[in-house]
């Protein structure tokens, strides 16, 4: 495919992308006021959150296979369109449970498009090539990034929270067109197809009881209790079954083989680390930005811009220097250094952190995940055997949206309780009318609306939040340091100039290249012992000389 070809396949698949970065981040910025007024606590905030990461992480290596054994365009469109209507549904939520319920069907469609779109990308696009197209990707999640929480503090300033949910329906199925007009993927061999469904259900079931127990532990009940041991002894029993079962398995979901490939082990462990600053920091900037520094919705989304900035010039500016170069190991040992620095410059948070340094804490980060999340991807499936590229490329996905389920759970239980003290002790220090009001207005444990608070309660609960988010931050530093270490032991291959298709021909060729000789080999073996001669000078039954011997006298043939 030549560059326009590429750009025409790309485009339902780009703007398919956007639908899913936008329907999540419109609502980002306006998550406080809705829980705000669907009468939510922390743990319902977080629940929220959670709930998407967790239908996402199930679902994404359940993708992934399926993408190796059918359809891959028809799964897309699929994808997104349960995503779509998740999102939709969400919007008519009367409590947080309804909104809880339906987040859940937007992961399950969100995990089908993290996966799928890196699968089919792959389809198309050479390692060596892909940074040459990481502009378009990076624009793609800058603007849904970025443009999303704008769009939806203005939805929301104007017309309600509501809407934001609405928003992306008519883009869904413009995207959905698109991918039928434009992507045009080889038709794939047919195949007798067996699908996993024990290691599907055992997977799927130990890590939700595992994520479900690291959202409710320290809230519904203590880390330490009966509850703790019943989840945690389930959660174990049912993976290490899975283990067992894949290892068995025909066509197992994750093929435990991948782990001996030193690259996509070492991309998996990295993921984790990258997933949590990805998805916490989303989470817990907006928090920080309304509940510490009393903004509204709309300028949450502004003063969140220069994490995206530079996140998007990183992705675009570094991967035109890979796809040059076919240079990327110096990029990711630095994006991970950056990682580092952004997440310990962030910890330093507090209500009061001047605007400047906060918006060059981010940009600092934004730039080291801008320099890893698509490299981390691209260097497994410059590696990992093409007939698992489907589940190679999920499983990075899956093991990214983990560590941000798991990390977003942890860490909001952290800043749930770091916020109730320094509530708490404020309030101690406030004279006695104003405490009685304080009570008033805090008491249920529902996220308040800052703006609506007297000054004297404001204050104390901004610099509860300030502190709060800026420890959340400090809990991250040594996972980015973990991040560090596994990308600097990642093998330094060279990029491949063969996209998967290709890679998926010449496998095949090779294949069957080495069946016919080995067939050649096997029928050499048999006509030399169906032709065997007698030995020179022996005689036939009949009492005639061996036709050597008679032919051409007694010389050997």
């Amino acid at each position: 495919m030549n560059h326009r070809q590429v750009l025409q396949a790309l485009s339902g698949l780009l703007l398919g992308m956007f639908v899913s970065i936008l329907a999540g981040t419109v609502v980002s910025t306006s998550l406080p006021l809705i829980i705000s007024e669907l009468k939510g606590d922390q743990s319902a905030y977080t629940w929220v959150v959670t709930a998407t990461l967790l239908a996402t992480t199930v679902s994404t290596p359940l993708w992934g296979k399926f993408a190796d054994l059918f359809n891959r365009k028809l799964l897309i469109q699929l994808a997104l369109g349960l995503f779509v209507l998740g999102s939709a549904a969400a919007g008519f939520a009367q409590n947080t449970d309804w909104l809880i319920v339906f987040r859940v069907f937007q992961g399950l469609g969100g995990g089908g498009l993290a996966a799928l779109s890196q699968i089919i990308m792959a389809d198309i696009i050479s390692p060596r090539e892909r940074g040459r197209y990481a502009g378009l990707f990076g624009g793609v999640m800058a603007v849904g990034t970025v443009g999303g929480p704008l769009l939806g503090g203005l939805i929301t300033d104007a017309f309600g929270w509501r809407w934001n949910f609405f928003v992306a329906l008519p883009v869904a199925i413009v995207a959905i067109i698109m991918l039928q007009a434009t992507l045009h993927l080889p038709k794939r061999a047919k195949r007798k197809v067996t699908i996993d469904y024990a290691g599907a259900v055992l997977i799927a079931g130990g890590v939700s009881l595992f994520l479900i127990w690291m959202s409710m532990a320290g809230k519904q009940f203590e880390w330490m209790s009966l509850e703790t041991l019943i989840m945690v002894t389930g959660a174990i029993v049912l993976l290490v079954a899975a283990v067992i079962v894949e290892l068995k398995a025909t066509e197992p979901i994750i093929p435990l083989s991948m782990f001996r490939n030193r690259t996509f082990t070492l991309a998996v462990i990295a993921s984790i680390s990258v997933g949590v600053s990805m998805f916490g920091t989303a989470v817990f900037l907006a928090q920080y930005m309304q509940l510490a520094r009393g903004a509204t919705p709309t300028q949450s989304g502004l003063l969140t811009i220069p994490m995206m900035a530079g996140l998007l010039i990183a992705s675009a500016v570094f991967g035109a220097i890979i796809s040059k170069r076919g240079r990327w190991k110096a990029i990711m040992v630095t994006g991970g250094a950056l990682s580092v620095v952004g997440t310990a410059l962030l910890s330093t948070l507090h209500y009061d952190t001047p605007f400047v340094l906060v918006a060059i804490y981010m940009f600092v980060l934004g730039a080291g995940l801008g320099m890893l999340m698509q490299n981390l991807v691209l260097v497994v499936q410059n590696s990992i055997e093409v007939r698992n590229l489907g589940v190679a490329t999920s499983a990075v996905t899956f093991f990214r949206s983990l560590g941000g389920t798991v990390g977003v759970s942890v860490l909001g239980s952290i800043l749930g309780t770091v916020v109730a003290d320094g509530i708490k002790d404020g309030i101690a220090d406030l004279a006695p009318e104003q405490q009685a009001v304080a009570a008033q207005a805090l008491g249920s444990g529902t996220i308040p609306q800052v703006n609506q608070l007297p000054e004297a309660i404001r204050v104390v609960v901004e610099s509860a939040y300030g502190t709060g988010v800026g420890q959340v931050f400090f809990y991250s530093v040594p996972l980015a340091i973990i991040t560090l270490i596994a990308v600097a032991f990642l093998p330094n291959a060279r990029l491949g100039t063969m996209n998967a298709v290709q890679r998926h021909g010449a496998s095949e060729n090779t294949e069957a290249e080495s069946e016919f000789a080995v067939a050649e080999d096997a029928l050499i073996d048999a006509s030399t012992a169906s032709v065997a001669l007698p030995p020179v000078g022996t005689s036939h039954p009949d009492g005639r000389r061996s036709d050597d011997e008679s032919t051409d006298g007694g010389r050997s043939r």
